[in-house]
């Protein structure tokens, strides 16, 4: 059975790097999920290595039915607004409220099929992860 992976956490800088090593993402207003697929099941996990797949039933349903024997694919779990955008506030109601308006956005694969991806560089895993029959596009 796959474990979660502790992710490493932003640093909060003053001005954004630059050069060709780095890359900018957007940052969805939500909470970081690991979604752990294996042997037909699927378990979400916090960035602190809680499981909240009671919390996030709609997504650990959906990541149950991907084609991978097992994955690990991080990401976060968010509520849109009315204008599309990601709302913290949202996401905390909907957990009690509305949970089926908790989406799952992925953006990294660490683990695919009895393979251990860390060591890829990001933008090969991101080109798996979207070439990957059943896995999302990042």
């Amino acid at each position: 059975m796959l474990k979660f992976i502790r992710p490493m956490f932003p640093t909060l800088v003053e001005v954004p790097p630059t050069g060709d090593n780095w890359i900018h993402e957007i940052k969805y207003d939500g909470y970081r999920t690991q979604v752990i697929v294996g042997d037909g099941t699927a378990r979400t996990i916090t960035r602190r290595g809680y499981d909240w797949s009671s919390t996030y039933k709609t997504i650990v349903e959906a990541a149950a039915t991907l084609s991978p024997k097992s994955a690990i694919i991080d990401g976060e779990a968010i509520v849109l607004n009315e204008k599309g955008v990601s709302d913290f506030h949202s996401l905390r109601s909907a957990m009690r409220w509305a949970p089926d308006r908790i989406i799952f956005v992925a953006f990294d694969l660490l683990h695919h099929d009895g393979i251990d991806l860390r060591r890829e560089p990001l933008l090969a895993r991101r080109e798996s992860c979207s070439n990957s029959s059943g896995l999302p596009k990042a």
